[in-house]
This record gives structure tokens, sequence and C-alpha cells, in this order.
């Protein structure tokens, strides 16, 4: 009896560290999985500096994602993020589909840049989804690791749009960005691919930018310079340009008259 009672002991002991042994190595695995393969869905700069991850909770610590932004755009990233917490479902590691419980995310600084009719967020998604699209095509051996987000969350993020870019001024504006909660991503067809929960995730994330909460803000602090988000392209830039040489004209034309008549 004592001796199967040792052999039960003994079995459990492997498993335990088995179990702490696979999450101690799930930080590392996570940046090497952020960092080779979520360029290849954005098709833009992407990269993590760390994961660290507490093997008894399972909770896993992303620090400084960087976001880059598509080729074209004058702003050196379209989002960065301090931390962000994932919580993993450490009895799915084994599986095809990883379950992840929940991925919190913490303060994103979002760059949005206008570039004619388009927009740089707008170019990343179409990005993930031409990946997205090409991963249903691919004819791939195996069926390769599937996704289930049961809650993503987005808080206190900002939406900044930098001047500099438009050739007007070197002022950063912002608006609050509204918080977003999913859940469930990848429920339905028992498991996302990690470029299928990526578009789901940016789609909705996309969606609160452009949205009145964020772009009414933004317009009324333009409306002073006599541009909106609308018009930020290059012909607007240019009128603006022009408007402001011609008033620098007249200022100066101004002071040489009052300089003749001694004023």
């Amino acid at each position: 009896m004592k001796k199967w009672i040792y052999v039960g002991i003994g079995a459990i002991v492997v498993v335990i560290a088995i179990i702490i042994f696979g999450l101690s190595n799930l930080g590392p695995i996570i940046k090497r999985a952020v960092n080779s393969y979520g360029p290849e869905i954005t098709k833009t700069e992407l990269h993590v500096a760390d994961v660290g991850v507490s093997i008894f909770s399972a909770e896993a610590k992303i620090k400084n994602f960087f976001l880059g932004n598509p080729a074209g755009f004058k702003t050196p990233s379209a989002m960065k993020i301090g931390s962000v917490l994932v919580n993993v479902d450490e009895k799915s590691l084994t599986g095809n589909t990883i379950v992840i419980d929940r991925i919190e995310v913490i303060s994103p600084e979002i760059t949005y840049e206008k570039k004619g009719e388009s927009d740089n967020f707008n170019t990343i998604l179409k990005n993930i989804t031409k990946t997205s699209r090409s991963e249903k095509g691919a004819k791939k051996e195996g069926p390769g690791k599937k996704l289930i987000i049961r809650d993503f969350i987005v808080k206190e993020g900002k939406v900044n749009l930098e001047l500099s870019a438009y050739g007007i001024g070197d002022e950063r504006i912002s608006a609050t960005l509204p918080n977003i909660h999913l859940k469930d991503i990848g429920k339905e067809k028992n498991g996302a691919s990690p470029a299928e929960a990526f578009k789901e995730v940016f789609a909705a994330l996309y969606g609160e930018i452009t949205s009145p909460a964020v772009t009414d803000v933004l317009n009324k602090e333009l409306s002073s310079m006599g541009v909106n988000l609308d018009s930020l392209d290059q012909d607007a830039i240019k009128k603006l340009g022009d408007t402001i040489g011609k008033e620098k004209g007249l200022n100066d034309i101004g002071k040489k008259v009052k300089g003749i008549f001694g004023n």
C-alpha cells in the first residue's frame, strides 16, 4: 500500500515539475512568438522588450510593446504600450487550442496619422486582414496553434495627433481612447489563428480610434487652425501654409507702412 502511495506522490511531483518548467519557459516563448510572428501579421515593425511570467498564477507581463508604422507614414510609431497582462489557462498549453483567460492592455499611447483618404491604423488593419486570408488559403501540414481569448481589455488609452507630421507646428493634440472589452474571441470556431484574433482586436481598436468620442475632440483642437481630420492632406496643408504666408506678408507690409509714417 505504501509503495503505491509513494508512486502516486512521485507522479504528482513529476507533473508539478513539468508544469513549473513549462511556465518558466513561457516568457521566452511568448517573446519569441510576438517578435517573430507579429511583424509577419502587421507588415510593420513589432516587438516587445521582455516577458515575465509568474509560475504560480500563470500570468505573463509583456513589457514595452512597440508597433511601428507602415512605409510612407512620418511618425515613428503607431502604438506603444508599457505593459500588457496576460493570464493563461495553463492546462491548455499542451493542446492545439491555447485558452487565454484575460489580456489587459494598460495605458496604450496611440499615434494616429492621416494620409490622404487613409490612415496608419487602417493600413495596418488591411495588412492584418491580408495575412488572415492568406492563412486560410495556404495549405499547411498540421493544424497549428489556435487561440481562445475569454476577456480582452484596453483601458486608460490615449490617441495622439502629431502636428509636425503635417508641417503645421510641433504640438501634439490628444484625446482619451474609450475603454474596450471584448469577450470570447475565437470561441465560436473552437479557436482562432493568431492573425484572426489580432484582426478582431485591431478592428475594435480602430473603431474606437475613429469614433466620435475621439475624432470630435481632435477636430475641436484642429478647428482653430482652419483644418480637420478629413482635410489633413497635402492640399489642405498647402492652403493653410499659403494663408499663414499671406498673413505674415500683410503684417510685414503693415510694419513697413508704419515705419514710413514714423509710427
